[in-house]
């Protein structure tokens, strides 16, 4: 399945695309993967998947603290691909910072994520005027790569960077880093993706802050996809398994639910 596919699906069922994150690795492997499982039966539509780093700059502490964990247990992009490989029925959206990739080499990257059946590839420390060749080298294994629209960004900067991405562009719903603790002004959020609208047919996917269903009703009808990642590493955290994955996919099918927008007035046609 593709992304496109993924947003295409949603939208005709009426409501966004719920794209959940989870840290691979953390705690373990065997716990990513069925975590990856319960995604896919809460029904969530892509799942981005972090590859653990030291130095994440839009992360905020739960992130961290996964990161962190995973590396000490000596995970890195081979690992990630491996549980990737392992996932059936679901677009994979890496999360990576381009120092790991550019570590591993990036056409033996693109080669192996695509050998792993990965959708898209997200790098959010590349800028645009530096993303050109790692989007080519991608898109010729047929990985998508979403680019990031902060709160901060220009009109002109924000048509450059939707026409530069591909997959979807990820709307920054708030300013700083990731985090569950600090709500988005969902006003403003929502008038920068009725601006965004505007300027590209591109699928829109906000995250950052978004934690809770009330949270994820505020945001859906304006959206293609709402990305909800910290909330999901909290509600595990402290546990692995089978019980991990039971805390996943009680949180995800709630959130879920919540993406629908049947109705709205204010539904984003896409």
């Amino acid at each position: 399945m593709t992304l496109a596919s993924a947003f295409a699906g949603a939208r005709d069922e009426g409501r966004a695309a719920f794209i959940p994150y989870v840290m691979a690795g953390d705690p373990d492997l065997e716990t990513t993967a069925l975590v990856l499982d319960a995604l896919r039966a809460a029904g969530a539509d892509a799942v981005e998947l972090g590859i653990p780093y030291s130095d994440a700059l839009a992360d905020g502490p739960t992130i961290v603290a996964a990161a962190t964990r995973a590396l000490a247990h000596g995970v890195g992009i081979d690992d990630v691909l491996h549980v990737a490989r392992r996932a059936e029925g679901l677009p994979l959206v890496l999360f990576s910072y381009f120092n790991p990739i550019m570590q591993f080499g990036i056409e033996r990257f693109a080669r192996a994520a695509a050998g792993a059946r990965v959708a898209a590839v997200i790098v959010p420390d590349i800028p645009l005027e530096e993303s050109a060749a790692l989007g080519a080298t991608l898109l010729k294994r047929g990985l998508d790569m979403p680019l990031l629209v902060a709160p901060t960004t220009g009109s002109d900067r924000a048509r450059r960077i939707a026409g530069r991405a591909t997959g979807f562009v990820y709307v920054v719903s708030r300013a700083g880093v990731t985090g569950a603790g600090r709500v988005p002004d969902f006003s403003a959020a929502r008038e920068r993706l009725t601006e965004l609208r505007e300027l590209t047919d591109m699928p829109l996917a906000a995250g950052f802050g978004v934690s809770r269903p009330e949270h994820v009703t505020q945001i859906a009808p304006f959206a293609d996809g709402v990305i909800v990642g910290s909330a999901l590493i909290d509600a595990y955290w402290g546990s692995s398994g089978a019980e991990a994955a039971q805390r996943v996919f009680d949180l995800a099918t709630r959130l879920r639910t919540a993406c629908s927008r049947a109705g709205d007035p204010a539904l984003a046609t896409g």
